[in-house]
């Protein structure tokens, strides 16, 4: 089943301002929240679904993608991607603060539809730049990376913060004109974990957390783009106590090829060929990003001419097909000659057969660049 419009799932325009959809995604998450509608499996989906939406729209980055991309953008593979992919501690962790204070300030701790609960606080993300070949990109590929990332020291012991019971926030009341407001806060003592540490190893930090090298094995979807962004959930840095780990954002680079150049889901490759050929004729191997591929080219050929080799490019990232590769034949012009060549030549200037006669099937370079993208 396709995806919703992200614009459409919040209400917004996409000329909408990053207020305005902040906005829109905070009366959606009230509408939908679980502690409003308990039991409603629905209104879960529309959480989460809200939640996805405002995960992209909500960053200019991601936004530019979107509107670029649509959800091929994000939709990768499994453990890639938005609010479909959290669970309620990750939306309520990332987005909680966005409404926190509409469910009478502390009772929106829950996380998971319960009040009361104790906040989960969610690790830092790690970044990491993936190079890859034209090949791994139309193929896809598993690569393994090696992370340096913060987890849990071993032997570390937690207790309840006892400024916020473990909450994990503190109310703050004030007196206004309008009467006593109040208002939730994050805990400044524990920084929203509901914990402070009791004993920790002498090599943690103050925050119980040690530094470990750990394989990463990323499997990235044929199709990606460069400058595109994958998210590996989990793999982040970890967080005290019994936070959330964070994620691990992978951004793809693109590695130029020696022969090919990518446009979109095309391909295009340059094929050099001397007047004996294209005179003759000849059969020419091409190097695709699935091996080589054999083509013939007719006598008389022209330079110019492009020659399309269906599902031979690059397969689109939400498995529509793939695209062309486009073969564009060049004939190369000698640029140094014997004396028995230039004679040949030469008697060869007023001979019928050499003198330029296109026809209507001989298309110029704008015509032929022209049905191309048609």
């Amino acid at each position: 089943m396709s995806k919703k419009d992200f614009y459409e799932v919040l209400g917004v325009s996409k000329s909408a301002s990053p207020e305005e959809i902040k906005k829109a995604y905070r009366k959606k998450a009230i509408e939908f929240h679980p502690d409003k509608n308990p039991g409603d499996k629905q209104a879960e989906e529309n959480f989460k679904t809200a939640a996805e939406a405002y995960e992209v729209l909500g960053d200019a980055d991601k936004k530019a993608k979107y509107d670029q991309y649509g959800h091929a953008a994000f939709d990768g593979a499994s453990g890639y991607g938005g609010g479909h992919h959290m669970n309620m501690d990750d939306i309520f962790s990332q987005f909680g603060d966005i409404f926190g204070s509409a469910f009478g300030g502390g009772n929106f701790g829950g996380f998971g539809g319960s009040a009361g609960g104790q906040r989960r606080v969610k690790g830092s993300n790690l970044r990491i730049k993936v190079k890859l070949t034209l090949e791994e990109i139309a193929n896809g590929v598993e690569k393994k990376v090696k992370v340096k990332r913060k987890i849990q020291a071993p032997g570390v012991k937690y207790k309840t913060c006892t400024t916020c019971n473990g909450q994990g926030q503190v109310l703050k009341v004030t007196n206004t004109i309008l009467g006593r407001m109040q208002s939730a806060a994050t805990c400044h003592v524990c920084g929203g974990a509901g914990q402070t540490i009791e004993s920790k190893p002498t090599n943690a930090d103050a925050h119980g957390m040690i530094m470990e090298d750990e394989t990463v094995s990323i499997k990235i979807p044929a199709g990606v783009v460069d400058g595109m962004q994958l998210k590996v959930s989990g793999k982040g840095n970890d967080a005290p106590g019994n936070g959330i780990p964070g994620d691990l954002i992978v951004a793809v680079e693109e590695l130029e090829h020696e022969f090919l150049k990518r446009e979109g889901e095309n391909l295009h490759y340059d094929l050099y060929i001397s007047f004996a050929e294209a005179a003759l004729g000849a059969s020419k191997d091409i190097d695709a990003v699935n091996g080589k591929v054999r083509i013939k080219l007719e006598e008389g050929i022209q330079s110019g001419k492009i020659l399309r080799l269906k599902g031979k490019g690059i397969p689109s990232l939400n498995s529509y097909g793939s695209g062309d590769l486009l073969v564009h034949v060049n004939v190369w012009t000698p640029k140094k000659m014997s004396k028995e060549q230039r004679q040949f030549f030469e008697k060869s200037l007023t001979d019928e057969n050499f003198i330029p006669k296109p026809e209507k099937g001989d298309k110029s370079f704008f015509e032929k660049v022209k049905d191309m993208f048609s």
